[in-house]
């Protein structure tokens, strides 16, 4: 028999909602936590099914929030009152994240810690409390979370899948939280018509004209609040003979009549002891008392809200519905409010709210006023230095408004501007830097502002954007800041390069260039990168490029570490191979310390393609398991240019699609870099499968974009594809083509590639050897592993073309092992082919059982190989220990192993 679900106490209606709650409890109970939202309208009982949820739990440990709009300016206000009963578990948490929670929640002084560390302690936190008890959070009102608090919470909803916990939120609109957006859903629809029917009988027992009650549900749609609201902005006389049927306005705004109607009545005493709740919004009793003590309000007020139904003291003093304080509030006059702000401010003790009361001070000034802006400038720079951005620019912003001195009103626009784009405020972040560039004429400033606007166009993958607003910057401060002015147009050419060699913004960034400041003292690393980019970009200046080869050596110089993705492209273009692994490897390292997220995230990318293409595909699967997961918490879209290096060198023919997808999308934004790298991909992937006219046409569309970096590789397999398919001429061409950059390059890798190419060209040619020997040997060391191995390829297929089969045997051998290690599927065919034609069979080698693992199982196998404990990899993947063991219990059973001991023996993750 089907068990059918049970009826939730005290609500109509919502045995299908109660029943999935109840299922997912007990899903947590066995260790496989989630989150749920419910959302729904005003009203439609949120609310109501939460505290259904919170009074029928059978052993969860139970922690509330709520957001408030007040407070959605304090950064980790909401986490803060989630968090505290399980304050004394702090100790239990690794120092790093102990600290973390200390400075966030104003218990100590330090740096701002990484919000993603944060994340990690209250997961932690969490952790420890579902060690002991199943525990359920419920988050009520998350439209009014503060930015901080729900960037956490959205962090650790994500994470619950081996955890015996349960996150529940309550919102409005399905938009109105981002960083809950791709969590579980539920959508509370309205009533029953019976159900309906019923609750509205319940609600208003007076007798009721049938007419009048069909319209009440008509209106009301099913929303439980309305139907209990509705009927009372109908006198009773009317209710019963059926005349004055209400208005046709929108439902909210219907509720919303009902409160005022309750409110107005009501004594003067009363409704002032409501605005004080309704802005105060903590429900702190003693705080609300004595702000009423100061205005008179005696206890008695309280009891004729009760009796309205309007609030409920249950420790705090709440109302019965958000629409009640939205309501209080906009009923009340601007005087009002501002006396209320005023009498909250002196209520309390400076040292324990002494942001909020900064904050009621600030709204309960008419003018600007430059005490209380000054008082707000100081305690943004307090709430920055807890990792608050989102209440630091608040804070700035109001100073700003409140700043009588338009040139000092300004800057601390700018400020906020700034506050805003660290807090990822994108669109407030510009409009404050716009509103910094109304006042008093100040280059300085004006320059700032738009450099805070570049930042913002580049974050929002505005990319034309950018390179207008930095070579603005640049001719701004050229006069009196040639530093600045350099670090301009080095960021106007990188973005540049990005979106296309041949773009007016390309074209317009190396004409500001060519004009650049000189600098201000002797050169530094940044002044050697912006000429020796400028040179490769504009051509010539070979003292430049010699000078910029160097600066290459200098791993750990912030340059680098700043400009990721830069490093990356010159390295390549100038053929430095060592460089290319070297300045990446280090960049992760010093993001990782410093916690840079960004330059982490860009950092990780640039490090999976160079894995790619050394050969550690298994390396190059974790470090983008790793990036895929940083995107995720960041509300970020993965970088592309990992997987087209892995894919292409991988070889699968069921890798065209995405291939061929992501070119797609690169040619729709119109993005020259992402479009050659794509296209590139796909000439590397069919010159492997031997579909030598495809991978013809892609590196043909390659090479005509002539975009920096990549069509020097482009070239590689331009001159292969068309010596395979008899283009004598064209292969020809592109070998002279690759000889002019390669021209530019000093090390092996440069003139290996140069040699291999020319074999090519020279076909049966017995002048062939020579070339192929000396790219067997150039390459021989070479960091980007498939180049080697395909010249000992090609030099193998020459070989027994021309009969020599035992000396073919040795370099097929050879090549077919660096492809089977690097798991390059499609070359590896093409060697053992070649091989079997020599006479030699070959076995093909398997990693099988390695293969079965998640991108992510992988990374954690190689990281619990090299000795790293759960806490560690939690730390680095953003996931709890908890679950760590759950996915190393995963590799365990696939694998056949008992033992993290045992991981060290298998083949691909070490």
């Amino acid at each position: 028999m089907i068990s059918q679900p049970r009826a939730p106490h005290g609500l109509l209606a919502r045995e299908r909602e109660a029943e999935r709650i109840r299922a997912v409890l007990s899903a947590t109970r066995e260790g496989h936590g989630s989150a749920l939202v419910l959302q729904g309208d005003p009203g439609i009982g949120k609310t109501a099914l939460l505290q259904y949820v919170c009074d029928t739990l059978e052993e969860e440990r139970l922690l509330r929030a709520t957001g408030l709009e007040f407070e959605a300016t304090f950064g980790y206000a909401a986490l803060h009152t989630l968090c505290a009963p399980l304050m004394p578990g702090l100790e239990r948490l690794p120092e790093p994240q102990r600290e973390a929670l200390r400075v966030v929640f104003g218990l100590a002084e330090g740096e701002a810690p990484s919000r993603f560390l944060v994340g990690l302690a209250v997961m932690g936190l969490l952790s420890d409390a579902a060690a002991k008890q199943p525990v359920l959070c419920v988050i009520d009102d998350a439209q009014w979370l503060d930015r901080a608090s729900a960037q956490t919470l959205g962090f650790v909803a994500h994470r619950l899948d081996s955890e015996r916990i349960t996150m529940m939120f309550a919102l409005r609109e399905p938009d109105s939280a981002p960083e809950l957006v791709d969590l579980p859903r539920m959508s509370l629809a309205g009533l029953p018509r019976e159900a309906a029917r019923s609750l509205l009988t319940l609600g208003f027992r007076a007798p009721l004209d049938k007419r009048v009650r069909e319209r009440i549900l008509a209106e009301a749609q099913g929303n439980p609040l309305a139907l209990l609201e509705l009927p009372r902005t109908i006198s009773p006389a009317r209710a019963a003979g059926g005349f004055g049927l209400p208005q046709a306005v929108p439902l909210s705004r219907r509720i919303e009549e009902s409160f005022e109607q309750r409110l107005l009545p009501l004594p003067q005493a009363t409704r002032t002891l409501l605005l004080i709740i309704a802005i105060e919004a903590t429900g702190d009793a003693t705080l609300v008392w004595a702000a009423a003590d100061r205005m008179g309000v005696s206890v008695d007020a309280l009891t004729a809200a009760e009796e309205a139904g309007l609030t409920a003291m249950d420790g705090t003093v709440r109302f019965h519905h958000p629409l009640v304080g939205s309501v209080v509030h906009h009923t009340a006059s601007p005087a009002e409010r501002r006396r209320v702000h005023e009498v909250l401010s002196q209520s309390m003790q400076e040292q324990v709210n002494e942001d909020r009361r900064a904050w009621h001070r600030a709204q309960a000034v008419l003018r600007p006023d430059e005490d209380v802006a000054a008082d707000l400038e100081r305690l943004a720079s307090r709430a920055g230095a807890r990792g608050g951005a989102a209440a630091a620019a608040a804070f700035l912003e109001r100073s700003a408004t409140l700043t009588p001195d338009a040139g000092k009103r300004a800057w601390r626009a700018l400020s906020a501007a700034r506050a805003a784009n660290g807090a990822g405020d994108y669109v407030t972040a510009e409009r404050l830097a716009v509103e910094a560039q109304t006042g008093p004429p100040d280059e300085s400033r004006d320059a700032q502002a738009d450099l805070v606007r570049a930042q913002v166009a580049f974050a929002q993958r505005r990319l034309r954007d950018a390179p207008r607003l930095l070579l603005t910057v640049a001719g701004r401060v050229a006069p009196f800041d040639a530093a600045l002015a350099r670090r301009c147009l080095l960021d106007a050419l990188a973005t540049g390069v990005l979106i296309g060699r041949h773009s007016q913004e390309m074209g317009e960034a190396l004409a500001a260039a060519r004009q650049a400041p000189p600098p201000p003292g002797p050169a530094a690393t940044i002044d050697i990168v912006l000429e020796g980019l400028l040179a490769l970009l504009d051509g010539g200046n070979r003292a430049a490029l010699s000078r910029l080869r160097h600066a290459l050596t200098e791993e750990r110089n912030p340059v680098w570490a700043e400009r990721p993705a830069l490093a990356s492209l010159i390295s390549v273009e100038l053929w430095e191979d060592e460089a290319y692994v070297k300045l990446t490897r280090t960049q992760v390292g010093e993001a990782r310390r410093v916690g840079a997220l960004g330059g982490l995230s860009v950092g990780l990318a640039m490090s999976a393609a160079v894995a790619a293409q050394a050969g550690d595909h298994a390396e190059a699967t974790a470090l983008i398991a790793e990036e895929e997961a940083l995107a995720e918490v960041l509300g970020a879209s993965p970088l592309p240019y990992p997987r087209l290096h892995l894919e292409s060198v991988r070889g699968k023919a069921s890798a065209e699609p995405f291939l061929s997808r992501t070119l797609r999308e690169a040619l729709e934004r119109d993005e020259g870099q992402a479009t050659a790298t794509a296209h590139w991909a796909l000439s590397v992937l069919h010159n492997g499968l031997a579909n030598y006219q495809k991978a013809l046409d892609a590196a043909r569309a390659a090479v005509r974009r002539d975009e920096p970096a990549i069509t020097g590789l482009a070239l590689l397999e331009l001159v292969e594809a068309a010596a395979r398919c008899g283009e004598d001429e064209e292969a020809a061409d592109a070998l002279a083509a690759l000889t002019r950059r390669t021209g530019l390059a000093v090390t092996d890798w440069a003139r290996g590639a140069e040699a291999y190419c020319t074999a090519l060209t020279l076909g049966d040619d017995e002048r062939a050897e020579h070339w192929f020997r000396q790219a067997v040997v150039r390459l021989d060391g070479c960091r980007v592993a498939l180049h080697p191995a395909r010249a000992r390829l090609v030099f193998g297929q020459w070989l027994r073309r021309a009969g020599r089969r035992r000396e073919a045997r040795e370099h097929l051998r050879e090549a077919l092992e660096m492809f089977s290690t690097m798991g390059a599927e499609a070359y590896a065919t093409l060697a053992r082919r070649e091989l079997g034609a020599t006479g030699e069979h070959a076995r093909r080698a398997t990693t099988d059982l390695v293969d079965q693992l998640t991108e992510r199982e992988l990374h954690i196998a190689r990281l619990v190989a090299t000795g790293a404990t759960s806490k560690e990899i939690g730390v680095r993947l953003f996931l709890s220990p908890r679950t760590v063991d759950a996915h190393l219990r995963s590799i365990f059973r696939k694998l056949g192993i008992t033992s993290r001991r045992q991981l060290r023996d298998w083949k691909g993750i070490d």
